[in-house]
């Protein structure tokens, strides 16, 4: 595949067909992010908002709006005049984006032990079961994704929104990350630590949820740094 070529997912154009009706935003971006984090789209390639509304069959404004989250996101990288990019970052951005994560999270997650609700707990172990079954199911792209939705609900409950809204411009750029430095990616965010993390919200363990988060975030930076150093003396 060049640089200029994506790689269609052939269930793509079926979405509309099962749904019934013409796929919404909230139906194309997971899908779209999906294909990206399982590089059917590759690092640094380009593409058109055209051939994505004929893939999923809908207007270029719907694809744009798709567009622009994940752009907002920083997994894709929209310029004037020329055709959207996925955004390639290096071991350096890593290391930037993984310390300000360690920063804004253990503040999330004390203020998540403060006030988690209990439905609010069940919401995040329904997430973890999607996520589980997925990576048992080696489904890779969906399980990096349902795993960056799980800091990201974490975010949501702690009840800030700068907060929330700063993750969200940090752990999806991360599960892109993630995607394309290591094969086996779906190991990194193992469902068994995130529910663990879960485990100490709910018993508003501030403490350990700390000490989980921290070793959590520290074993994905651990992995990704030396599967960099791996992929460098390639």
């Amino acid at each position: 595949m060049t640089a200029h070529a994506l790689q269609y997912d052939p269930f793509l154009p079926t979405l509309r067909l099962v749904a019934g009706k013409k796929p919404s935003v909230d139906d194309i971006y997971p899908r779209l992010f999906d294909a990206i984090l399982e590089q059917r789209i590759a690092p640094s390639s380009r593409f058109t908002e055209e051939g994505l509304g004929e893939s999923f069959g809908v207007s270029r404004s719907v694809i744009r709006r798709v567009l622009a989250k994940l752009s907002h996101q920083q997994v894709v990288i929209l310029r004037p005049n020329q055709r959207a990019q996925v955004a390639a970052p290096d071991a350096q951005q890593a290391r930037q984006i993984l310390e300000a994560r360690r920063m804004t999270e253990i503040t999330v997650v004390q203020l998540a032990c403060a006030q988690a609700t209990s439905a609010q707990i069940r919401q995040l172990r329904e997430l973890i079961a999607r996520e589980r079954d997925c990576i048992e199911r080696n489904q890779r792209g969906p399980a990096i994704r349902l795993s960056g939705e799980f800091h990201l609900q974490l975010a949501a409950m702690a009840g800030n929104a700068p907060l929330a809204q700063f993750l969200n411009s940090l752990v999806p750029l991360t599960s892109l990350i993630i995607a394309q430095f290591e094969a086996q990616a779906c190991t990194y965010c193992a469902w068994q630590e995130h529910a663990a993390i879960v485990d100490a919200v709910e018993q508003r363990d501030g403490n350990g949820a700390v000490s989980l988060m921290t070793q959590h975030l520290d074993h994905l930076e651990a992995k990704l740094l030396s599967g960099d150093a791996r992929k460098s003396t390639r």
